[in-house]
This record gives C-alpha cells, structure tokens and sequence, in this order.
C-alpha cells in the first residue's frame, strides 16, 4: 500500500476545528515543522493540541499560537513560550501541564490500549487535586487516564512509502509513541524508500500505524538556546 501523499496540505486536507492533535517534537528538536506550516495555512481553529512543549516564539507550535488556532494545550514544559504565558493569564487558553514522565506514559497507555494506570508522580501536589489514589506497598499513587488524539502530526528521519518509519537520535522523543495513540497518523520524513530499503532493525514505527507519509523540505533545525562560551 502506498500511504505517500503530495505535499503537507494534502495531508492536513481533512483536519477539522476543534480536533484533539498530538504534535511530536522536544521542544524544537523533531518537530513536524511542514505539517504545521500547512495547518496554520488553513487556518483551522479551537485545536486541542497535545505535546511536550509548545516551541518558541516565532517557530514551531509557537506559530499556531500567533495565529489563535489552540484553544487547550496539554503539555510538560512552557517555559521558552511569553505569548502561551499572556493567553493562559488573560483566560483565553486552556493550559493542563502534566509531569513529563506522567505525559509519556499517558501517551504510550493510549496506544497500547490501556485506559489507567497509578504512578506515585504528583502525589501530595496539585497535579493530584481531584484524582483518585491508592496505597501500594505503603506508597500512595495517583491513578492516571491514557491519552488520545484524532491525529498525530509526527517527524522521522526516513520512512518507506508503506509508513515504516525510522528515527534520528534525539529527534525521536515523543514521536514513536505518539504514532500509536491517535485515529490519524501523518508523518513527514527526510527521505523516502521503497519497501524493503530500510533496515527492518533499525524500523521504530511499523507502518501500520502510519496512514499517510510525505517528504519534507525546507528543514530549518533551530537551535532552541543557544549557549556559547567566549574564546
């Protein structure tokens, strides 16, 4: 089966308002940075959007900010973004931060098909108010739900024409795991194959998780911070 499509566009055509997306990514590290471009491009608004982070000003999920496309976000870390700051302080952005390791897990429960799970991180904080817990060995935990989107936009280093798809160190972060939680699958990659190219070891993503691939351009990878020391 070829799941190859045109172009971003063609590959964002049906997303609606108001859907819940997954966005792979660590901050600007393996972000799917042309399906964005192509979402911002249509305009779609009132997103729920799911990720690690929201980018920075000016790039990366940052730009469907600027462009008041989200309406929530849930997420680990926020900090590098002062425009998600003024919209959660003024009310218009719904914000639900989630410990990192809690995020990962939630994400990976939703692909595999487990809707719960207890995790000891948030006990006794904020994170807890309103969830159920219960004692393990004398240690209390948090019950936790999976999460799931109706697409994940997600970046891979090579994928073949069928979906599989193969990661570049860091780069990887969410997107593995955010493949397998959404109803939707679209992956942008650096180079395509033919079915039988790519390493079947090196393969992270079997492509029947994927439901649509395109070939990228224009990769600009940012560096998020840059830290020099003087010579």
């Amino acid at each position: 089966m070829n799941k190859v499509v045109a172009n971003a566009d063609e590959a964002v055509r049906d997303i609606p308002d108001g859907a819940t997306i997954m966005l792979g990514g660590f901050g600007l590290c393996g972000i799917p940075e042309n399906l964005i471009a192509a979402l911002v491009r249509r305009k779609v608004k009132n997103l729920h959007t799911i990720s690690n982070n929201m980018g920075v000003d000016g790039a990366g999920m940052g730009l469907m900010l600027e462009a008041g496309m989200i309406a929530s976000h849930t997420g680990s870390y926020v900090g590098e973004n002062k425009l998600l700051e003024e919209k959660v302080l003024k009310g218009e952005l719904d914000l639900r931060l989630i410990p990192q390791g809690t995020l990962a897990e939630r994400i990976r429960a939703g692909g595999a098909g487990i809707p719960a799970f207890y995790t000891p991180a948030g006990v006794g904080t904020l994170v807890a108010e309103g969830k159920e817990t219960r004692e393990f060995d004398g240690r209390l935990y948090l019950l936790e739900r999976w999460l799931r989107a109706d697409f994940a936009l997600i970046k891979a280093w090579k994928g073949d024409t069928a979906g599989n798809l193969v990661y570049r160190k860091t780069a990887r972060n969410f997107n593995p795991m955010m493949a397998t939680a959404a109803r939707i699958t679209i992956a942008e990659v650096e180079e395509i194959l033919k079915p039988g190219d790519l390493d079947p070891d090196h393969i992270v993503t079997p492509g029947i998780y994927v439901k649509r691939i395109l070939l990228g351009e224009k990769y600009e990878k940012r560096i998020e911070r840059r830290t020099v020391r003087k010579g």
